[in-house]
């Protein structure tokens, strides 16, 4: 585990046998442009299906405000962050959507989700 897994923390999903979507959104998420030192602005939302756990909000907040002073690009924030919480919480299934504010008349969108096998196993079978 990583020093930034320390901050998280989680409690049991109540209810473990049904599929339900959580949907987390930090509309104050900051973090450093490794190249000029300026500071990026972005929303995170946080979707996910739980599987035995649930991320506890105020861990999850502290988690994201332990970036504040990192200088990382936007896709390595993004992907850090999922394998970080993928490794705390063991979801079914989560998607990191990080939405930075515009820089140099530009914005950016990085997604990145990921599935179980057990998860997926699910969704072929359905079909």
């Amino acid at each position: 585990m990583s020093e930034k897994t320390n901050l998280l923390e989680t409690f049991p999903n109540q209810y473990p046998n049904r599929d339900y979507r959580i949907v987390h959104e930090a509309p104050e998420f900051t973090s450093v442009c490794p190249k000029t030192g300026q500071p990026d602005f972005a929303t995170m939302t946080l979707e996910y299906i739980p599987n035995e756990l649930c991320i506890e909000l105020k861990s999850l907040k502290i988690y994201y405000t332990s970036f504040r002073n990192d200088g990382i690009y936007y896709e390595s924030v993004t992907n850090k962050i999922l394998e970080d919480l993928i490794e705390v919480v063991k979801p079914r299934f989560m998607r990191i959507t990080a939405e930075f504010n515009v820089r140099g008349g530009i914005s950016s969108v990085i997604e990145a989700e990921y599935e179980s096998p057990e998860f997926q196993a699910k969704l072929w079978k359905a079909e």
